[in-house]
C-alpha cells in the first residue's frame, strides 16, 4: 500500500471494518471491529454515524468505507490515542474536489475549482485494498484526522486509489451579526484600556473607556465597504480622503481622529487581538485622548472573500 500526504493525514483497517458493519454492506463480525478499534470501541463502538449521505455521487459510493473510517476514528479518538472529535458532515462539493484532485489538479486548486470556499483543508490520497485503510489512518494521521477545526468531508475512489478531503468553510458573518460583533469589539477594547497594555516595547497605562458613536460607525462601514468593493487596503481611499476627511464629511466635529484597519479576521476577538499584536494599532486603541469609536466590517469580493474591518477612533471638539 502507498499513502500520499498533501497536508497531513493517513489510513487504516479498522475504518473499513466499521463502515461495513455500520452500513450493513459487508459481513464483518462486531467483535473483530471492536478489537481492531481498541478499548474505546470495545466499550461501545456503535456511537459513530455517517452524516449527510444525501446527494452523494458515484465516486462517493466507492469511497464510503474510507469516509466511514474517518468518522469512526474521529469519534473514538483513534482508539483513545487522541481526544475524540465530532463526526464530519459529508459535502458533495468536497467529493467533487477529491475527484478533481484525482484528475490531476492540486488539492488547493481542486477545492477552489469545486466552488468550496475553504478556511482550512487537509487532503489525503491512499492506495491499496480497503482492508488496510484503518490501520494507516490510526497509526500515522490521528492528530490531523481528529482535528476539531474540520467540519466537512468528501471523497472519491477509483480502483485501488482513494482521495479524501477534509475542510471547514470560511464562514463570513452576515449583516445580522454586525451589532453583536460591534458590542464585542467595544467590550474587548475597553477591557484592554481598563487593564493597560504592552504595545511593542512600550507599556501603556490604563485609559478611560470608549463610547460607541453611530456617526463613527457609519464612517467605518463606508470605508470597509469601499475597500471591499474596490479591492484595496489603505487608510486613504481612491478619492484621496484621509480618515479625518471622512469623519468631517459625515458631520462629526473632531479634535482628533485615528483609524485601525484589518483584513481577514472573522471574529471580534481575532481582529482585536491582531491589532493588539501590532504596536501602532495597539497604541491607537490605548490612546487616552480618544473617547469614542465606531467599528464595522464588510465582506470582500472575488479572490478576497475575507472581512475588511475598520475601527474609527475620535475625540469630539468641545
Amino acid at each position: 500500500m502507498r499513502v500520499y500526504f498533501v497536508t497531513a493525514l493517513p489510513v487504516s483497517r479498522v475504518i473499513q471494518c466499521k463502515a461495513r458493519a455500520f452500513l450493513s454492506i459487508g459481513a464483518v463480525s462486531l467483535k473483530e471491529c471492536a478489537l481492531a478499534l481498541g478499548p474505546v470501541w470495545q466499550r461501545g463502538w456503535l456511537g459513530a454515524a455517517i452524516v449527510g449521505l444525501a446527494g452523494a455521487g458515484p465516486g462517493w459510493a466507492d469511497a464510503v468505507g474510507a469516509v466511514s473510517a474517518v468518522q469512526l476514528l474521529r469519534e473514538g479518538g483513534c482508539g483513545g490515542m487522541v481526544p475524540a472529535a465530532r463526526p464530519l458532515q459529508h459535502n458533495p462539493v468536497l467529493d467533487r474536489a477529491a475527484e478533481l484532485w484525482a484528475g490531476g489538479s492540486s488539492p488547493m486548486m481542486a477545492a477552489e475549482h469545486s466552488g468550496y470556499d475553504a478556511r482550512a483543508t487537509a487532503s489525503l490520497h491512499i492506495r491499496g485494498p480497503e482492508a488496510s485503510t484503518v490501520q494507516l489512518l490510526r497509526h500515522e494521521g490521528c492528530r490531523t484526522l481528529t482535528d476539531a477545526n474540520f467540519r466537512e468531508i468528501g471523497a472519491y475512489r477509483r480502483g485501488v486509489d482513494t482521495w479524501i478531503v477534509l475542510a471547514s468553510a470560511d464562514l463570513v458573518p452576515d449583516g445580522s451579526q454586525a451589532p453583536g460583533l460591534a458590542r464585542r469589539v467595544l467590550e474587548l477594547v475597553n477591557g484592554v484600556r481598563a487593564r493597560g497594555a504592552r504595545c511593542g516595547s512600550r507599556s501603556l497605562s490604563p485609559a478611560p473607556a470608549l463610547a460607541m458613536n453611530e456617526t463613527l460607525a457609519s464612517v467605518a462601514h463606508g470605508h470597509a465597504f469601499d475597500m471591499a468593493q474596490h479591492d484595496y487596503f489603505e487608510h486613504e481611499d481612491p478619492a484621496g480622503r484621509s480618515p479625518a476627511d471622512r469623519v468631517r464629511a459625515a458631520g462629526y466635529r473632531d479634535q482628533l481622529v485615528g483609524e485601525n484597519i484589518a483584513y481577514g479576521p472573522n471574529s471580534a476577538d481575532e481582529v482585536v487581538q491582531g491589532w493588539l499584536d501590532s504596536p501602532g494599532h495597539c497604541e491607537n486603541m490605548m490612546d487616552p485622548r480618544f473617547t469614542e469609536m465606531g467599528i464595522a466590517y464588510a465582506p470582500g469580493r472575488a479572490t478576497k472573500r475575507g472581512l475588511y474591518w475598520v475601527q474609527v477612533l475620535a475625540a469630539p471638539r468641545t
